[in-house]
């Protein structure tokens, strides 16, 4: 008998559009091989995972309740294996504070940070950063992906950008670094590859991701000499499994002045047309469809 994997694509985050194309383009390779159901993370999950019976739910959810431990937090009390990481390292990737915590405490270099609390109301706010941080600086929410709401502030624009996120009760302002766009892709704990982006928009954003319009570069294989290749790879690991990630994660650099600044870590990368781990996987010789297999073998609860 063929088996039966239920995607979780959709939901309620600013990232939902990806999230579907996601869902959309993983049932279509799937259904090569396997019984596919799609469904919404909604009041109706239980139902569908009751009539349908999957052998293993596929996440591809992002954002918000997608990455953050929220949905891994339900999927594990239905004892079915599910893919990507668990609760408790998807919750700490997702919080940019926490995770950049983490990275400095095991010297892996980040950007260096202050968070903001809207409720302090600080009016020395910029004297501050500009003494700490200097300008340009980024201004992101503490846990969206997908550069959502991330702006490079200057000294003119900085207070009105801050305002725009004043939502999100707290943010990070971080010193810009500017250099290269260098992503790396961990499968397990495998050091799949690299993959360089050259953006034609300000910065690497939503757009330059997702807008097939935007022309971003990608570039593969990477520029780089053996050394620092190895050097990206192995930091990209060693953050993986010092969150305790599972699965598949791709980690975003920035490459300044022979160093790797580590800007984040994703715990749930695209599957989409434009997504960089399919890429840098089929540039490895592994397809689509072999990458999908390999998340779903990898499956599991307890994550």
């Amino acid at each position: 008998m063929k088996k039966k994997i239920l995607i979780i694509s959709g939901g309620i985050s600013k990232e939902r559009t990806i999230s579907l194309d996601t869902g959309k383009q993983v049932a279509r390779e799937l259904k090569k091989k396997y019984l596919i159901k799609t469904c919404e993370p909604d009041h109706n999950l239980k139902n569908n995972i009751k009539k349908f019976k999957p052998h293993v739910i596929f996440n591809a959810l992002h954002g918000q309740f997608g990455e953050d431990g929220y949905i891994q937090s339900i999927l594990e009390n239905f004892k079915i294996p599910y893919t990507h990481s668990g609760v408790i390292s998807s919750a700490i990737a997702m919080d940019k504070e926490i995770s950049k915590k983490i990275f400095i405490k095991n010297k892996i270099l980040t950007p260096r940070y202050i968070k903001y609390s809207y409720d302090h109301n600080d009016k020395e706010l910029f004297s501050v950063v500009k003494k700490k941080l200097k300008f340009p600086v980024v201004v992101k929410p503490i846990n969206e992906g997908s550069s959502v709401n991330v702006f490079i502030c200057n000294v003119k624009n900085f207070l009105k950008k801050v305002k725009l996120l004043e939502n999100y009760k707290e943010i990070l302002i971080e010193e810009f670094i500017p250099g290269r766009e260098i992503q790396v892709a961990i499968l397990g704990n495998k050091k799949l590859g690299a993959i360089e982006l050259r953006p034609k928009r300000k910065f690497y954003d939503y757009d330059a991701k997702y807008k097939k319009n935007a022309n971003t570069e990608h570039i593969i294989p990477v520029d780089l000499s053996k050394t620092n290749l190895q050097k990206v790879l192995d930091i990209s690991l060693k953050a993986h499994k010092l969150i305790g990630c599972r699965g598949v994660t791709r980690s975003d650099f920035k490459f300044y002045k022979n160093k790797f600044y580590l800007l984040e870590i994703n715990t749930q990368p695209g599957m989409t047309k434009l997504s960089l781990v399919p890429e840098i996987a089929a540039f490895k010789g592994m397809n689509f469809f072999e990458l999908l297999k390999w998340i779903i073998n990898d499956a599991s609860i307890n994550r």
